[in-house]
């Protein structure tokens, strides 16, 4: 009997392999950041939006967290925080929605500039995850995962954003993945 392990050597349990689709868009200072310009960097990505009642300011500070014991353990990752509301969602708003956070933008990226159905593919088809902005309100429903990118682009795992994120869970697998 021969028994072979084929294909995974990931230093992830369970990979949740995700391809991220290929994108461009305008970060809180006007620049592009793309897929590509993320190639060879591990990242973490969430969904917000600025004018969010309830989630959001939740998720950005427990993000903000990670951005701390990133600095602390010295890990050179990046953050991508994906607006769910571009149309409302310009550059500067982003950077006001950032301000009371002590957010550093060395390594954290807010991104908008796309339009709301764009987004909405986008999240489903790369991050398998609703965005849904009804026409009756002016608060957008969307997923509240925080997830772990690879250096090829592959979303490799999922995180509670919201209620009790495992800070310490994260870091270590950003580790193991920056170790590859």
């Amino acid at each position: 009997m021969i028994i072979s392990a084929c294909g995974n050597t990931s230093p992830i349990k369970n990979p949740l392999n995700y391809e991220v689709q290929s994108f461009s868009f305008k970060n809180q200072d006007g620049q592009n950041v793309s897929l590509e310009s993320l190639k060879g960097d591990v990242w973490i990505a969430n969904f917000i939006f600025t004018s969010c009642e309830t989630v959001c300011p939740p998720m950005t500070a427990h993000m903000k967290e990670i951005q701390n014991r990133m600095k602390e353990e010295d890990i050179n990752a990046k953050i991508i925080s994906f607006s769910v509301d571009p149309e409302t969602d310009t550059p500067d708003k982003l950077k006001e929605f950032a301000a009371p956070y002590s957010i550093t933008f060395d390594n954290w990226s807010f991104l908008t500039g796309y339009t709301q159905k764009e987004i909405e593919n986008f999240a489903m088809e790369s991050f398998k995850t609703i965005v849904q902005k009804p026409s009756n309100s002016d608060q957008v429903l969307h997923g509240t995962s925080f997830y772990l990118i690879d250096q090829n682009g592959v979303v490799m795992k999922d995180y509670s954003g919201v209620e009790n994120p495992p800070y310490d869970q994260i870091i270590e697998d950003m580790k193991a993945l920056l170790s590859e």
